[in-house]
């Protein structure tokens, strides 16, 4: 029976593998997750993704698929005792599923809880979460289950997505839907299906008549005029860590404080709020103020410590110390320009001077002659090729203009200027 008070992304959630769009490397013919699913014999599993890439989805395709006793938590609303009367049903059913949504806002405790259920076989756990398991997720239960990881939506799964839904939806079907544009729908989701399909239904609901076009300008207007509907199911909660981030980045102190109070106000977890300033403390501050990662780490650990209400203290403080420290994304481009240069240039080989030499055999072979000791010369340095050839005199570390990286690019200067030209 066709349900028109469900939202849409319910409406349109799919039950079979092949409905699914997106993860082909997982659940595409061949993906390791398909073939799991197709042998019937379920590991415990935490599927880690971005929002709105189909973790939730894939744990219902499971349950459907091998037909087992199949029972939902959310993190955000449920503790140990939700937990162990789970347990209990699970021990007069076989091959029970426990799945367990934003498994990151979990403490020990309730991890714990799930461990001996877990290890005994009396449920088969399935968590989603956003965050990095290895960080979230106590290594005891993480031992115990297999990390897939789901990737982000690009466009054409996302058009797939508005596509299937306007030709398949009993309710969308009723207006004749031309999509003119899509930028402004797949930019204001951020590549979140269950956010992208809540605003195409507001916007079809929101223009009169039964022949429509939607325009990227249509779906800008109706988007800053009721962002809370489409907004309903909770994904304004990653609106606002991104707008606290841009004002971090930004040197806004005021603002940044602003939405960490929202934060705050709603309940968020401490850590996911500490983990992030510590991110942004290298990311966007780097060698411009290196101290500024030093705060953030202690933060990070203070506010783990303490907990709320007096982690927010620290948090101000680390969030306006960040805001206020000058910018520097040097070091994050130039990892992101290496790891670039290594897909493009493969394996290519260390230079003999600087390789290892632990036996006679390869120090006869030439490993390590030439090496400069760079101690034994004055200021410490020895001019020498590290780079190999292929990519000699390559710039990857560009300082930035700031006063602590000036400083920097005065000395790569002065040791480098005919290599890299700083």
């Amino acid at each position: 029976m066709f349900d028109f008070n469900l939202p849409l992304p319910e409406r349109m959630r799919p039950v079979t593998l092949d409905d699914l769009i997106g993860q082909e490397h997982l659940v595409g013919q061949g993906g390791i997750l398909r073939k799991t699913i197709k042998s019937g014999v379920i590991p415990s599993m935490i599927l880690w993704g971005p929002p709105g890439v189909g973790k939730t989805t894939i744990a219902n395709i499971i349950a459907n698929e091998i037909k087992s006793p199949f029972y939902t938590l959310s993190a955000v609303s449920s503790g140990v005792k939700d937990v162990r009367e789970v347990i209990e049903k699970a021990k007069r059913q076989s091959k029970a599923i426990l799945f367990i949504d934003e498994i990151h806002r979990f403490n020990k405790s309730q991890q714990d809880a799930l461990l001996g259920a877990v290890e005994k076989g009396t449920i088969t756990l399935i968590g989603a979460t956003t965050e990095n398991p290895s960080f979230e997720v106590n290594s005891a239960l993480l031992s115990r289950s297999q990390v897939y990881t789901l990737r982000s939506l690009n466009e054409d799964d996302l058009l797939k997505l508005i596509q299937h839904a306007l030709y398949k939806d009993e309710k969308l079907k009723k207006k004749k839907v031309e999509l003119k544009e899509h930028k402004a729908l797949l930019n204001i989701s951020g590549g979140d299906a269950r956010k992208l399909l809540n605003l195409l239904e507001l916007v079809v609901d929101s223009i009169p008549g039964e022949e429509i076009e939607i325009t990227d300008q249509q779906v800008m207007d109706i988007a800053q005029q009721r962002v809370a509907i489409y907004d309903k199911s909770g994904e304004q909660h990653y609106d606002i860590i991104s707008a606290f981030i841009k004002s971090l980045r930004g040197s806004d102190p005021n603002a940044a404080v602003y939405y960490l109070a929202r934060m705050i106000e709603g309940g968020e977890d401490v850590k996911f709020i500490a983990r992030r300033l510590l991110i942004m403390a290298s990311e966007d501050i780097g060698n411009a103020n290196p101290t500024a990662l030093v705060i953030a780490n202690n933060a990070f650990q203070a506010v783990n410590v303490i907990g709320y209400p007096e982690a927010e203290i620290i948090l101000s403080q680390c969030a306006t110390y960040l805001a206020c420290s000058p910018k520097s994304n040097a070091s994050y481009m130039a990892i992101k320009r290496a790891k670039s240069l290594v897909r493009e240039t493969g394996d290519l080989a260390v230079p003999m001077p600087i390789r290892n030499a632990p036996t006679k055999l390869m120090k006869d072979s030439g490993y390590g002659k030439g090496y400069k000791y760079a101690h034994d010369f004055p200021n410490n340095f020895a001019s020498m090729e590290f780079l190999p050839d292929e990519i000699k005199n390559t710039v990857l570390y560009n300082p930035g203009q700031n006063a602590r990286e000036e400083e920097l690019r005065k000395r790569l200067r002065a040791l480098w200027k005919e290599k890299y030209g700083y």
